[in-house]
């Protein structure tokens, strides 16, 4: 019975491509093909392993497996005893049989597509393309798959901010027509915009911009019959698909394109860097499966100590952890598939997969991440992933784990077609032999891997005669030259395979026929064994090491442990509160829950840690209104005269030292501007430097927002080069204009959407809604006071302009930074209600800056002008309370009012005045503690601390370094094992930081190749 239902089985399984619409020349065989792999153990999925088993497939399908498998008449079988079966990989991001993107860059700015036909008025919107139309088979590279263990790739343009659709195909030599298993299997996005020549983008929050517009711009475009572009027709198409975002680069790109998608409604499947451990809770906060390389590291080359110092301290500990990061990931319960696709040989693969496993991932783990997961997230479990009944045959057979780099695939069956890389009869006929040919003796020696062994004869240690040899199957054939009396002439011995060894015939010089035998006597012995049981007992030491410590972030001077709030008691310092009481001493000061619980003198401890400030001075933590640290690929988004639409927000980078560094000068808080580039620049971002904390921690729930406008030189590209002289404006007179025409459309905008929001339910129904446009959304923030302006500036004449333009519009602009001519017009800023943030003597380096005074933050602040001082630059952040003191100097201010120049005056100008910027019950516990008075050149920061966290400690810098440098020296030493071993190790190459300014223009997208 059990035999008709297999059959009646195997009959159901008609393959389609016996309807194959290609003629045949000559004779059709349409008999099925039907293997019988026996004896192997066979790894039907991740968790299910049978030993003894047999796998039948007929055509390209799985129809039986297990121990009591009935065999068809006429199957052909294959004994794959000592043998595994194991499902073939997935690979998930792979451009294979696509052409290459052309990526040359225009040396003129490029303002307008330069694609023709009904597409996207943007280039990098790609979302037209379907790889199964580009694609043509390319089997040398579908091999380098192969023999890596891969049956099946998802193939994808690499090019694009929205990159089309992708195609399931299965890696072996067809017609494009077989090989495809699922012509538009997913969607796919990055934040590269490849070979498009555009200016727009020119930075990354400019890409994250631009993929948030495409979104709304699709949705708009479903409900409306005014215009016809296929670019959104085919996004809108390509939405029901598994959607794939590239972020690559690191682990803050991980977490960008899922916040991306969280505001567009979608949950993407995140190609990530393969440094995901580094912020394992806010990765698995964002419930995306991922899918991650294995491009691990080589050590380092630190022979040379002056080499080891262009070693990074990140990189350095990198490369001890990258091989833990799929446990880790694992060990948090995030999903993630495995990908080769950085590595640049996928041979490499199982070698990093040895590492991964030797580290800690489980070999299941493994298969999971290779087979099933990428299955699942296709949505084609129901064919692949797995050797269940009824599944695709794709599989490979090997001598081993294929987690090993020394593991063999002998086969890899794709589509249940066979593809053969070491030959399955092949026996490791390695040894020492006792060659007889007609009684004379001689040491023969076989040595190297099976089906590529040499043969030698061992007269001495220094004497070895070369034997050339040819085996097919059972048949052996052996000549060599003999170097002694026995013989004369070349022999040539042909015999076949015995029990121990070798038996057969040879023909003499003389014409006679002798006998010859090779008797095995032995294992060999050579040094190579002894080098790899050196090895293999290096290694085993080596997994006794521990690795070094995970810190935040995960680069000099992290901690194993995140600052965290306590309860802190300051006693008996100097308190400058900003407020009424004016400097208190010998005053105590108690933090708790994150704020400033009491001021007063003797208070209660408690179990509150107790700081002693006697002798030093206590002060509101520094607020710096204009920074540019902790911005990632770009500050300006200079593409276009108007960018409100990007958003510093989502580029905030919390692993830059310069965070650190400011803590260090008693900075807390900063505003991250976008630069001043254009007009109408980006949103900003206003964070706690919360050293050690992710992005989002580090971002100030509930502030108000803000934007940046820029007038000037800047703007309108003076100094940018002759090739920059067709963006308007190219002057300051058209610098008005284009406020003009922003808020004028921003106008006309809200109306026509009060105007649909004020339809009934019925005559909604019956309208389409207008376009949701992020540049003029944020316009009509500034026009209702949702978004607040801070504008670059310097000349008198721009600045009373923009009053103006403001006015006109009835608003009110609310800073003006750099505001070097402010003293020239500071009573029509007071009357305006506009502060001023500006630099203390900053003067003459460039022409519009000639008539800049260092009185200048003196006399707006006498004329009743809310004043601040602020940075610009990540060096000055670190010592603002010294630029404030100049203002003591010039023009006299008072030491409180200096102080708040830094404190509570910015604090003000960012509406943040109720939480920070002076130390007043219920506040943030935002202060820091000052050795000396805080407006001398002399003060060191000793402690700053964030809402009753201490970010920033004095007293352990010595001890921070110190641990730096011996865990500097513990890594090196490694690094230099793992060379003395024959590793491989690569050159350092010193890294360059880039210290953004409100000029700093940047090509992100040339950072990317």
């Amino acid at each position: 019975m059990r035999k008709l239902l297999l059959l009646g089985f195997l009959l159901s399984f008609i393959s389609v491509k016996a309807q194959v619409t290609f003629p045949t020349n000559g004779v059709k065989d349409e008999r099925p093909d039907i293997y019988a792999f026996t004896n192997a153990t066979l790894h039907v999925d991740y968790q299910t392993v049978i030993e003894n088993a047999t796998l039948l497939i007929k055509e390209d399908r799985v129809v039986a497996s297990g121990t009591s498998v009935s065999i068809p008449q006429g199957a052909t079988q294959i004994d794959l005893k000592g043998k595994h079966i194991y499902p073939s990989f997935i690979e998930l991001s792979s451009k294979i049989g696509l052409p290459d993107a052309s990526s040359s860059r225009s040396r003129n700015p490029v303002y307008n597509p330069e694609i023709k036909g009904a597409f996207n008025a943007n280039d990098a919107i790609k979302s037209y393309f379907d790889a199964v139309s580009e694609f043509k088979m390319n089997d040398s590279e579908a091999d380098k798959l192969r023999k890596a263990g891969f049956g099946v790739a998802l193939t994808h343009s690499k090019d694009g901010l929205v990159r089309g659709t992708g195609a399931l195909v299965a890696l072996r030599d067809a017609k494009e027509n077989e090989v495809i298993l699922k012509e538009k299997a997913s969607s796919h996005f990055s934040f590269d915009k490849g070979s498009s020549r555009m200016d727009n983008p020119s930075s990354l929050m400019g890409s994250i911009a631009l993929i948030k517009q495409t979104y709304l711009n699709a949705n708009w475009y479903k409900n409306q019959d005014e215009l016809v572009d296929l670019s959104l027709a085919a996004f809108n198409e390509n939405r029901s698909l598994p959607q794939f975002f590239e972020a690559g680069r690191d682990k803050l790109f991980v977490l960008r394109a899922d916040q991306l998608g969280d505001e567009m409604g979608v949950q993407y499947i995140i190609k990530g860097a393969g440094d995901e451990y580094q912020r394992l809770d806010e990765i698995k906060a964002t419930n995306a499966t991922l899918v991650v390389p294995v491009n691990f590291p080589d050590a380092y080359d630190v022979e040379d100590p002056f080499n080891a110092i262009n070693v990074g301290y990140d990189d350095m500990k990198h490369w001890e952890f990258a091989a833990h990061n799929l446990k880790m990931l694992n060990d948090k319960g995030i999903t993630f598939a495995i990908t080769s696709d950085d590595l640049k040989d996928a041979s490499k693969l199982s070698a990093m997969l040895e590492k991964a496993v030797e580290a800690g991932l489980s070999e299941d783990v493994a298969l999971k991440a290779l087979t099933y997961t990428p299955a699942q997230l296709l949505n084609v479990q129901n064919d692949l992933g797995s050797l269940s009944n009824g599944k695709i045959a794709n599989f490979i057979v090997t001598d081993g784990s294929p987690f090993k780099k020394d593991t063999k695939i002998y086969q890899n069956w794709v589509q249940g077609k066979k593809h053969e890389y070491t030959t399955l009869d092949t026996e490791d006929l390695a040894g020492k032999y006792n060659l007889s040919i007609d009684g004379n003796s001689y040491d023969l020696e076989v040595s190297g891997e099976p089906g590529k062994q040499s043969f030698k004869i061992i007269i001495n240690d220094s004497t070895k005669w070369d034997v050339k040899s040819s085996m097919k199957k059972e048949l052996i054939t052996l000549s060599f030259m003999p170097e002694d009396d026995n013989f004369e002439g070349k022999l040539r011995l042909s015999g076949w395979k015995t029990e121990n060894g070798f038996s057969g015939n040879t023909q003499l010089a003389s014409g006679e026929w002798v006998n010859w035998t090779a008797e095995r006597t032995g294992d060999l012995e050579t040094k190579e064994d002894e080098k790899k049981d050196e090895e293999k007992k290096e290694e085993e030491e080596d997994e006794k090491d521990e690795i070094g410590d995970l810190i935040y972030p995960f680069t000099a001077f992290g901690q194993p442990e995140k600052p965290k709030a306590e309860t802190i008691l300051i006693k008996n310092a100097t308190v400058w509160t900003n407020e009424d009481a004016g400097v208190l001493e010998n005053t105590d000061v108690l933090l708790d829950g994150g704020k400033i619980s009491k001021i007063g003198k003797d208070l209660s401890a408690g179990s509150a840690r107790v700081i002693d400030g006697t002798g030093k001075h206590l002060t509101a933590g520094i607020v710096d209104e204009h920074s540019h640290i902790a911005i990632s690929y770009g500050v300006n988004e200079g593409s276009e005269a108007i960018t409100a639409e990007v958003n510093i927000e989502d580029v905030v980078n919390s692993e830059d030292i310069n965070i650190y560094r400011q803590l260090s000068g008693g900075t807390t808080t900063s505003q991250l501007l976008h630069g001043s580039a254009n007009p109408i620049g980006g949103r900003s971002a206003i964070v706690k430097l919360k050293w050690g904390y992710g992005p989002e921690e580090m971002k100030i729930k509930g502030a108000d927002k803000f934007i940046k406008f820029a007038l000037g030189e800047n703007v309108k590209q003076s100094n940018w080069g002759s090739d920059y002289d067709e963006r308007f404006p190219q002057t300051r007179m058209g610098v008005e204009q284009v406020y003009v025409d922003a808020f004028t459309r921003a106008r006309e905008y809200e109306a026509e959407w009060k105007k649909y929001n004020g339809l009934s339910k019925r005559d909604k129904a019956n309208a389409t809604a207008p376009r949701r446009d992020l540049e003029l959304e944020t316009l009509v923030e500034i026009l209702n006071s949702k978004r607040f302006i801070t504008c670059h500036s310097y000349v008198q004449s721009e600045i009373n302009m923009l009053m103006n333009v403001a006015e006109d519009f009835d608003f009110r602009i609310n800073t003006f930074t750099h505001i070097l001519e402010g003293y020239k017009v500071a009573d029509k800023m007071k009357s305006h209600g506009v502060g001023g943030s500006t630099f203390s003597d900053w003067w003459a380096y460039k022409f519009e800056v000639n008539d800049a005074i260092p009185y200048n933050a003196a006399l707006m602040n006498g004329e009743g002008v809310v004043t601040a001082i602020n940075s610009d630059d990540a060096e000055m952040g670190r010592r603002l309370n010294q630029e404030a003191a100049k203002t003591v100097k010039y023009g006299g201010v008072a030491e409180q009012e200096a102080l708040k120049m830094v404190t509570l005056n910015p604090a003000k100008l960012l509406h943040l005045d109720d939480r920070i910027g002076s130390i007043k019950e219920g506040k943030d516990g935002d202060v820091v503690l000052w050795s000396d008075h805080p407006l001398s050149i002399y003060a060191k920061a000793e402690k700053t601390i964030i809402e009753g966290a201490v970010f920033f400690d004095a007293d352990k810098q010595e001890e921070m370094q110190e641990a730096i440098q011996k865990e500097r020296a513990r890594l090196i030493a490694k690094m230099q094992g793992d060379k003395k071993k024959g590793k491989a190790t690569q050159k350092p190459t010193p890294k360059s930081n880039i210290i953004y300014h409100c000029e700093t223009e940047i090509d992100f997208f040339s950072s990317l190749k």
